[in-house]
């Protein structure tokens, strides 16, 4: 499936050479598909019974997708805060959900204790080169639906595979095409470990953008990043507010961690040229999108 491309309405951006990458349009609301598939189908041809994983949503959702494609079981750990219209998705796509855990570094660790105890694979967000290779897909089709190269593009940050794979696309097709990576403020050890060019400690990860929420950073997507990302930017619980708002307003239902990239344009006034925001899903609870359309100045700045 090729996701659509499109130029977005001036008022969204406040310029006019903003365009939107619509992964959001996807059957699973989310770009996750795309890495999914292709890791679960390896585990299957491996003679796995099952796969692991923990998620604090959309992951979760694509590898359930991927495996019920595949013929083979899901096993979800998710924090216990996940959104419950992630978690009612997971339902409906017919994982078996384990809640554990206060976020999703905690769920991890007990998804990584339950797949060694039964003997199962543990598919690990980020940690798995075959998601680069998929997620470059999204670069690829960026450029051949442009034509001419984009002066940058703009990619939500949670464990940093997604801005991995499209990064060296854009590396390899278009060298002069900016990539920008966007975590959230509340949630910062990806640009840190970026900034740091290696792995740091983060005590937080609490941020209304939970695909972004991640506390402890993966060693092989620390060292993509710093192959790939030409900068990392910080947006806030606020700014990331105002951009779900802005969004519904322009018709687009888009989660806090779609709203980062759409938060950070305001940081690349210096860039001249068309600018491409990922939009990476929609799968965000009712409850939120309305405080984030009737309320945004109560999030943290």
């Amino acid at each position: 499936m090729t996701t659509p491309l499109e130029p977005a309405p001036q008022s969204l951006a406040g310029r006019d050479d903003v365009w939107l990458k619509r992964e959001d349009v996807h059957e699973l609301g989310a770009f996750k598909w795309r890495a999914a598939l292709p890791v679960v189908e390896r585990h299957r041809d491996e003679d796995a019974r099952a796969v692991v994983t923990a998620s604090t949503g959309n992951h979760g959702a694509a590898t359930a997708w991927a495996a019920r494609r595949a013929g083979i079981e899901a096993v979800v750990f998710a924090p216990e805060n996940s959104s419950q219209t992630k978690l009612a998705h997971l339902d409906r796509l017919g994982a078996d959900v384990r809640l554990v855990g206060a976020d999703v570094d905690e769920a991890k660790e007990a998804g990584q204790a339950f797949a060694r105890a039964h003997g199962l694979p543990f598919f690990e967000d980020g940690a798995e080169p075959l998601q680069y290779e998929a997620y470059g897909a999204v670069g690829d089709e960026i450029l051949d639906r442009l034509g001419d190269p984009p002066a940058a593009v703009v990619v939500p940050v949670g464990n940093g595979a997604l801005l991995g794979g499209i990064g060296r696309a854009l590396g390899r097709r278009s060298p002069g095409t900016l990539r920008v990576g966007v975590a959230a403020k509340d949630a910062p050890v990806m640009a840190q470990s970026w900034e740091a060019r290696h792995v740091v400690e983060s005590d937080r990860s609490a941020t209304i953008a939970d695909g972004l929420a991640v506390r402890v950073a993966i060693p092989y997507a620390v060292e993509v990043l710093d192959e790939v990302a030409d900068r990392m930017l910080l947006v806030s619980e606020r700014e990331m507010a105002r951009a779900v708002a802005a969004f519904e307003r322009a018709g687009i239902r888009a989660e806090a961690a779609a709203g980062a990239a759409l938060a950070a344009v305001p940081q690349l006034e210096d860039v001249g040229g068309p600018i491409v925001l990922v939009v990476t899903g929609r799968n965000i609870d009712d409850d939120l999108l309305a405080r984030c359309r009737d309320a945004p100045d109560s999030f943290p700045d």
